[in-house]
């Protein structure tokens, strides 16, 4: 996930779109070591040429050639760090890291009887950050504790505790079962599949993951009472979100302070503001009233302190370990398709990798499993939040003139000073460090730390997550379109191409999709609803199609990911534009609707070494806002 305006005044770089005028999508600029990624392998017989039918599967070739066409960086993703952008990268995602998932671990430990706590919570994130940091294609991708696997933790221990189970054990079994899930996807290249998915399913699922860290701010506060506590809880609560959010504006679209203190507000205005509201609660006549704070334990030690950190997984009947089959099939379903979603948004060179990184994260399922510890992926938002983070920007001017006006104005009336992104810092330090200062995190003096943090602070954090990760969703970015005059929609914008009632059609499918996923999850069949984010993806391709021409799909939907991140993948079937984008026969698609006729020209690893670079701030997540066209063809100069 690369992934994945910062949510944080913490991200030290702004979203392409929110950041306009500071931002625009010109070609970035030229840089040195293009990505030598080569084209979909995997759908092409290795001995003429030829493509292959979709049901003849090579076992572990997407896995080997991922790793082939990754191997060459390896060095160099460990020599690239030395930049300053991995110093606040690393600090910015130690906390918008670590402080959601003491969130979570706070909701788990209450719903599950205390079997997850603190110390499983950030175990888990350690996990995922050296593994994935150490051996994954895509090194940058944020791997911890989600909202959605803690929904399935504390549904599976509601569904099982009656029957007397040892909820550990049956948990390890799942954990096991879908680590033999994972490995058969990754080594079938079933993230070939991914070149079906489209940004409908993927704004859902983003517009749910927002509401989520929303209503789990809620939740916090609701478990305070309703005396000085709660009121005062509310109070910073609403302050971490305000000021977060002001920080966040200040480094993005203002013009105060220079270009350098900007950037420190960006980067480290989330640490300070957490610091200071952890202490906040303690001046004056606040320190007299009586704060929950975040429950820790024993150092290193888990929440239950009469178990190891080894399950005794063999202290199950035969039958429960048959039975946790199913529910080791809706984990490995929600993980694939939550683990690859995708953003296209950024200036990625170096080559991806699906298929390895779906091995490895069957390997960290299996072992979460045996120490007891809840199941890490992908995390979004905060996986494309530390891909922004690492973002180099340059101040540069841009100059238009305006068609309606009576008089001609000079170039230099019409400057703008704006930002670009011209790379991001591909590594695997930022990653591995933030995972080591979680792990120092668990020592009995941090403990302590963490343990002055009032809840009130945590759910500020879920609100101002939810609320960025909301304002840049698809979705809303749809209806803001819609509810906006129309002589005063932006003329520029792609929406322009479609009718009102069509978009109102699209934006209402997506709704319901939405509606009937969040309603599953607030009932005992939450377990389930991985399975119908899953079918949203067949309703995408043969559905919509039926209502909506291939042109308005073109301009509503779109691939999640750019061509030169899905050559793991075999390239994208459903293209946002003219033409598509290839399948998975090297073929072409027709304007949104999926397979088309005529072979696709086979891209040479300059013409994917540019698509890397050029197409780097096109939206494809569905967490920040489309450029418009207009704007991409703005003409740049150097300040």
């Amino acid at each position: 996930m690369a992934s994945e305006k910062p949510p944080f005044s913490g991200a030290s770089t702004p979203p392409a779109e929110q950041l306009l005028p500071t931002h625009t999508a010109a070609t970035v600029t030229s840089s040195p070591a293009p990505p030598t990624a080569t084209p979909p392998e995997s759908t092409v017989s290795p001995t003429n040429g030829t493509t292959e039918p979709w049901w003849k599967i090579h076992l572990g070739r997407g896995m080997y050639l991922d790793v082939k066409r990754r191997l060459p960086y390896y060095w160099s993703d460990w020599t690239d760090a030395w930049d300053y952008r991995v110093v606040p990268a690393t600090i910015y995602m130690f906390f918008a890291n670590i402080l959601p998932a003491l969130a979570f671990s706070l909701d788990m430990l209450h719903k599950t009887g205390g079997e997850y706590g603190v110390n499983e919570t950030l175990l888990a994130s350690v996990l995922g950050a050296v593994v994935f940091s150490v051996g994954a294609c895509q090194p940058i991708v944020i791997v911890g504790v989600t909202g959605p696997i803690t929904v399935f933790n504390y549904t599976v221990y509601n569904i099982m505790k009656d029957s007397g189970t040892y909820y550990l054990g049956f948990m390890c079994w799942i954990g096991l079962w879908s680590l033999v899930f994972h490995w058969i996807l990754a080594m079938t290249n079933s993230c070939n599949w991914l070149r079906y998915v489209t940004r409908f399913p993927c704004d859902i699922f983003g517009f749910y993951v927002a509401l989520i860290y929303l209503q789990k701010g809620v939740q916090i506060l609701e478990t305070l009472g309703d005396g000085s506590p709660f009121w005062l809880s509310v109070v910073v609560s609403l302050l971490v979100f305000c000021i977060a959010y002001i920080c966040g504006e200040i480094g993005t679209k203002s013009t105060l302070f220079k270009h350098w203190v900007r950037v420190f507000i960006k980067d480290y205005g989330t640490p300070l503001t957490v610091i200071f509201f952890t202490g906040f609660a303690h001046m004056g006549r606040m320190k007299n009233v009586p704060l929950e704070t975040l429950p820790t334990g024993i150092a290193f030690m888990p929440t239950v302190e009469s178990r190891g950190w080894f399950v005794h997984f063999w202290d199950l009947p035969l039958g429960h370990v048959f039975l946790a089959i199913p529910f080791a099939v809706l984990l490995t379903v929600l993980f694939w398709f939550d683990h690859n979603a995708q953003g296209s948004e950024y200036p990625l060179r170096k080559p991806a990798g699906f298929h390895w990184d779906l091995f490895l994260l069957g390997l960290t399922t299996g072992v979460s499993g045996l120490l007891g510890l809840p199941f890490p992926n992908g995390l979004i938002p905060q996986a494309p939040f530390h891909t922004e983070s690492l973002c180099v920007t340059e101040v540069v001017t841009s100059s238009s003139s305006s068609s309606s006006s009576s008089t001609t104005l000079s170039s230099d009336d019409n400057a703008k000073t704006i930002l670009r992104a011209t790379h991001v810092v591909e590594q695997r330090v930022s990653n591995l460090a933030q995972g080591l200062i979680t792990l120092i995190a668990m020592t009995g003096p941090l403990l302590s730390v963490l343990h002055l943090i009032p809840q009130g602070v945590l759910a500020g954090l879920f609100f101002i997550m939810g609320f960025q990760a909301l304002e840049g969703n698809g979705i809303t970015l749809k209806l803001v379109y819609l509810l906006q005059e129309k002589r005063l929609r932006p003329r520029d914008s792609p929406l322009r191409g479609c009718p009102d009632k069509k978009i109102w059609l699209f934006v209402g499918l997506e709704l319901l999709g939405f509606a009937a996923t969040f309603a599953i999850t607030q009932t005992v069949a939450a377990v389930g609803f991985p399975v119908f984010i899953i079918g949203l993806i067949p309703v995408r391709a043969m559905v919509l199609p039926r209502w909506l021409r291939g042109e308005e799909l073109g301009v509503l939907d779109g691939p999640t990911a750019s061509e030169f991140t899905m050559v793991s993948c075999g390239g994208n079937s459903f293209g946002g534009g003219a033409g598509g984008s290839g399948n998975e026969d090297g073929q072409r698609g027709t304007e949104g609707e999926g397979v088309g006729n005529g072979r696709k020209k086979r891209r040479t690893e300059e013409e994917l070494a540019e698509m890397g670079q050029g197409r780097g701030l096109e939206v494809g997540f569905g967490v920040r806002r489309r450029l418009s066209r207009g704007q991409q063809g703005n003409e740049i100069s150097r300040a």
